[in-house]
């Protein structure tokens, strides 16, 4: 169970590089590049009185000439569109089925008492729908902060233009791919014992607070639900970011925000752009 929940607190707030060096923050130059570039590994949820903007990543952000999220989160079709894929079009459908009758029951009871919601309401929505409103019930704090939604307020006050690395449906997709009795089990794990994922939440943002991102990436392949799921969830979208990361590269300095967890290892973006023979290296200074 509980490293279950790591695995699953790890990959949706997506949390996770692998380097002996404790940096988010990577400058990409070389191969020909007229001007550098930065790539910074983000975490989804983070209270306010953790997040950090550290002063070389303010310097990363100001030296840029566009922002490169996962997704454009400028657009603004992007609710609208996501909305239209979580909600399921079978009229055989229903959220229920994912769930055994005495845990439909639990989840019903939590989404009334807790967060004063009638679980019908969601009965033609994927579980994902679900499992992200019970995600901020990790922190402990009343407000959770994203890296990506401060960048995009960075980006409209410099008047930077904002794009994706990826197309929204392309990355909900990826979630297509997790059974929704996989989702169902996650949404349990938390509704079941709260306070135990609270605890193991605030260790994963203290960890990234230090920046110690081999022991995050070491995590990864501690579930078995996640097995067989992992190129589609982080490595081929890596190696389908980098050609988009090159033509941008080659035009300006950009600053790339994705979820931490893509930079780590011999699949991740650091390693994949070093291949490619880029000069990639921390900046902690």
């Amino acid at each position: 169970m509980i490293k279950r929940t790591f695995a699953t607190l790890l990959i949706l707030c997506l949390l996770l590089p692998a380097f002996a060096q404790q940096s988010l923050l990577y400058k990409i130059s070389g191969k020909g590049l007229k001007q550098p570039s930065y790539v910074y590994g983000t975490i989804h949820l983070i209270c306010p009185d953790d997040f950090f903007l550290s002063a070389p990543l303010q310097k990363a952000f100001d030296q840029s000439k566009s922002v490169y999220l996962e997704i454009d989160m400028d657009d603004p079709a992007m609710m609208a569109t996501m909305l239209g894929r979580l909600q399921e079009k079978d009229e055989q459908y229903s959220l229920e089925k994912a769930f055994t009758p005495q845990d439909y029951r639990k989840l019903t009871k939590y989404m009334k008492d807790s967060m004063g919601m009638d679980v019908n309401a969601f009965k033609k929505m994927k579980p994902l729908v679900i499992l992200s409103m019970i995600l901020p019930k990790m922190l402990n704090c009343p407000t959770a902060m994203a890296y990506e939604t401060k960048f995009v307020s960075m980006a409209k006050e410099q008047q930077k233009e904002i794009l994706g690395l990826e197309a929204l449906d392309d990355q909900i997709d990826v979630f297509d791919a997790f059974p929704d009795t996989l989702e169902a089990r996650m949404i349990m794990d938390y509704i079941n014992d709260l306070p135990k994922q609270k605890a193991i939440y605030s260790k994963l943002v203290a960890a990234y607070k230090k920046q110690d991102i081999t022991r995050l990436h070491n995590l990864l392949g501690e579930s078995p639900e996640f097995a067989g799921y992992e190129d589609k969830l982080v490595y081929d979208r890596n190696r389908n970011w980098i050609p988009v990361m090159e033509k941008a590269m080659q035009q300006e300095t950009v600053l790339f925000g994705c979820g931490a967890m893509h930079l780590g290892g011999d699949q991740g973006v650091v390693e994949l752009l070093r291949k490619k023979g880029y000069k990639v290296e921390p900046v902690t200074k």
